[in-house]
């Protein structure tokens, strides 16, 4: 990892690719990533981590299959929520939106659980920012 300070914006300016997170640094034993995100990811779950979000710009959404039954957040710019771990979830970002999140190293984009992955969801742990 870089050990100077990186401006968000230029990493996010270094790719184009949608659901596709990139690695900025690394805080203990978790990544911290941001992804440029729209349109549907998939339904997931982490069985054994939270998940956080920072909306950087544009707005997320964020479906919940709660016990109380689905719901959906909606996260404007500078927003922040965790999905708890357990819960199945699917992000969606109608007219785009740019995210950061928290999770430990080694965390896949689909979860422990999942639907079937469409072609523009990159199943992954995250990618190292190119230099």
């Amino acid at each position: 990892m870089n050990s100077e300070p990186l401006a968000l914006s230029q990493a996010l300016a270094s790719f184009d690719a949608l659901w596709s997170p990139r690695i900025v640094t690394r805080v203990n034993d978790y990544d911290v990533r941001v992804a440029k995100v729209s349109g549907e990811h998939v339904w997931h779950v982490h069985d054994h981590t939270d998940e956080f979000f920072l909306v950087l710009d544009g707005e997320l959404h964020i479906a919940l299959r709660e016990a109380a039954g689905e719901r959906t957040v909606v996260l404007a710019r500078g927003a922040v929520f965790t999905v708890p771990r357990g819960t199945f979830h699917k992000p969606s970002a109608p007219g785009g939106a740019s995210i950061l999140m928290f999770e430990p190293s080694g965390t896949v984009t689909v979860g422990d659980r999942h639907d079937e992955v469409p072609a523009h969801v990159d199943a992954t742990t995250g990618h190292e920012l190119a230099s």
